[in-house]
């Protein structure tokens, strides 16, 4: 029995799993006094942080108001949190300045993203209608969310806000980035000098500049370039702005993916008479794209969370819409619930992305096995 196999095959026969948890104990944490004295003081330190954060975010915490105000948050700051801010903010913090009798869109919006997340991940799906169900379920949020048909109100784009933004802008960027790295990935090893360079220029301009930079020339300079009476939406350039961005960064993942692969695996397939798509299509991707799935959803995760830059350009995600709320007289000093809420829910999509990731290479990783 390997290593492998007999740390997943449970406790050893004869013995408790008592017995082995004491083990592991002294082995890890109780080895000799300078290794005791350390867990001790860090136990301590711990248990003081924790017991500390639960007075403060649960047992002293303001969960909602008498009068809908903040003078029961205001009389204990400093020893309770103040929840009742969110109840009190939770739909500009989730839709932003979107219409208040029309937040059904927007948080109808939010369930169809997740359901297209949660379509994506199982493998039976895996298909080619994946790719219709992504433009159908996209297409069907800029309907929701923009309106002007099927009876719906129009609301342009610049009432838009929170949740739903930052969700379109990573979503959308990323899955129209990731086929555009691919061909500059594939194009920065052609043996065509004039395409290849040409991926190489587009990945290091994209990445010698900051995001930030790239919404600004995207928001403020690239309107004066376009002809009189021809206005792209704001939103819409910001997307095209993340799209490059996340295209130059992805490209170099899958590229290192496939330098990755043996010279065979080329021979291999021109031996059995594949054209050179075939092999890019049938062997050398579905191997490169798993060898490079932690950088990936590493990059995935990156530009979901730089979608709160565009707030620099005046749109209204989710961060923004959070920094927004607490600028509210009646609110000001509670900033710390407000980053609190908008992180966890970062954390979530972003976690789940994480997981996704790991699980994904162990199930390619027993099968290579």
């Amino acid at each position: 029995m390997s290593i492998v196999e007999a740390a997943n095959s449970g406790p050893l026969p004869g013995r408790s799993l008592a017995a082995d948890s004491r083990k592991w104990l002294k082995v890890n944490l109780f080895a000799n006094w300078w290794s005791t004295v350390v867990t001790i003081v860090l136990a301590w330190l711990i248990f003081r942080a924790l017991k500390g954060a639960f007075e403060w975010a649960i047992l002293h915490a303001v969960w909602v108001t008498q009068d809908g105000g903040s003078a029961a948050c205001r009389a204990l700051v400093g020893e309770g949190a103040c929840w009742a801010l969110i109840g009190a903010k939770h739909r500009f913090l989730l839709f932003g300045a979107y219409p208040y009798d029309e937040q059904w869109r927007p948080a109808l919006s939010v369930l169809l993203f997740i359901g297209l997340f949660a379509v994506s991940v199982q493998k039976r799906f895996w298909r080619r209608e994946i790719f219709l169900i992504w433009i159908l379920v996209l297409a069907s949020i800029w309907t929701l969310m923009s309106g002007g048909v099927l009876g719906l109100s129009r609301v342009q784009t610049d009432s838009w806000g929170g949740l739903p933004v930052t969700l379109m802008l990573a979503t959308v960027g990323i899955a129209a980035a990731f086929p555009l790295a691919i061909l500059v990935a594939l194009g920065r090893r052609s043996s065509l000098p004039a395409i290849r360079w040409l991926c190489v220029a587009y990945v290091e301009l994209i990445r010698g500049v900051p995001l930030i930079s790239l919404l600004f020339v995207a928001s403020v300079i690239f309107p004066l370039f376009v002809p009189d009476g021809m206005n792209f939406d704001k939103l819409l350039r910001a997307q095209v702005a993340i799209i490059l961005f996340a295209g130059a960064y992805l490209a170099e993942v899958i590229r290192s993916g496939i330098q990755s692969l043996p010279r065979g695996q080329y021979e291999a397939a021109s031996a059995l008479g594949m054209s050179y798509w075939q092999t890019t299509r049938k062997i050398i991707l579905p191997q490169a794209l798993v060898k490079v799935i932690p950088p990936l959803v590493n990059t995935f995760i990156a530009v979901f969370k730089d979608t709160s830059l565009v707030s620099i350009v005046g749109i209204f995600d989710l961060l923004t819409a959070g920094r927004i709320s607490i600028s509210d007289p009646m609110w000001q000093g509670f900033a710390i619930e407000i980053y609190l809420t908008v992180g966890l829910i970062y954390f979530v999509f972003c976690f789940a992305m994480s997981k996704y990731s790991s699980r994904l290479e162990r199930d390619y990783a027993t099968r290579e096995h």
